[in-house]
């Protein structure tokens, strides 16, 4: 069953509602005041964990019994991770491994 346009429009605006309102939340809560350490430390560290339990996630059914069932997967997570640390550009990352992921499964394995 598909939304129809007014339920489609409706959960398009809700999300920007909430996104919005994710990106104002801290200006309203510390205004001009300094952002308390804790905060910091998790704003530097929560980004690199959720990108870890997103690796995990979307590699928890990997089967090891034959080469072209885990080989496209590692490649394409080592280009992703090089790509992101050559140019330090997240859609290009992500972009780059899903084409790559893509042509391997279906042309090549």
């Amino acid at each position: 069953m598909s939304a129809t346009t007014l339920e489609s429009v409706l959960i398009i605006a809700v999300c920007f509602l909430c996104t919005f309102a994710e990106r104002l939340l801290p200006f309203l809560i510390f205004g001009r005041r300094e952002v308390p350490q804790t905060v910091r430390y998790v704003g530097k560290w929560l980004p690199l964990a959720v990108m870890a339990m997103l690796v995990v996630y979307c590699l928890r059914h990997v089967s090891f019994t034959e080469t072209g069932l885990w080989l496209p997967q590692l490649i394409c997570v080592a280009v992703t991770a090089v790509l992101h640390v050559l140019k330090g550009n997240t859609m290009l990352s992500v972009a780059g491994g899903t084409v790559l992921y893509m042509i391997l499964v279906q042309q090549v394995f």
